[in-house]
């Protein structure tokens, strides 16, 4: 069965640095798009970045550009997001996602919280 499981989540001041991982397993992984999603408190969840099995970006969410980077190792069946100069307003569970033959699969989410 498809299980994600996302890592790396925690508590940082404004301007610091966090990746993030998502472990996948139970499907071929490098041929299919793995995507970031997060959701803040009283909002909806909203694509961060998507990549493709061949590593083609697909940006998401505006804010984030040019501060978060999706990557994958294919080889680690893994998927990470690297985010920089982190907001207060970037505070959300962070939820890793795949579709498979139409249906989506979430992680169970890791809490990103910036704040001082």
């Amino acid at each position: 069965q498809v299980q994600l499981v996302e890592s790396g989540g925690g508590l940082v001041q404004p301007g610091g640095s966090l990746r993030l991982s998502c472990a996948a397993s139970g499907f071929t992984f490098s041929k299919y798009v793995m995507s970031w999603y997060r959701q803040a408190p009283g909002k909806e969840r909203e694509l961060v970045a998507a990549i493709t099995g061949s590593g083609d970006i697909r940006n998401g969410e505006e804010s984030v550009k040019g501060r978060f980077t999706i990557s994958r190792d294919n080889a680690k069946n893994t998927v990470y997001l690297q985010m920089n100069s982190l907001k207060p307003e970037d505070t959300a569970v962070y939820y890793c996602n795949v579709q498979v033959w139409r249906t989506n699969y979430w992680g169970q989410g890791t809490q990103v919280t910036v704040s001082s």
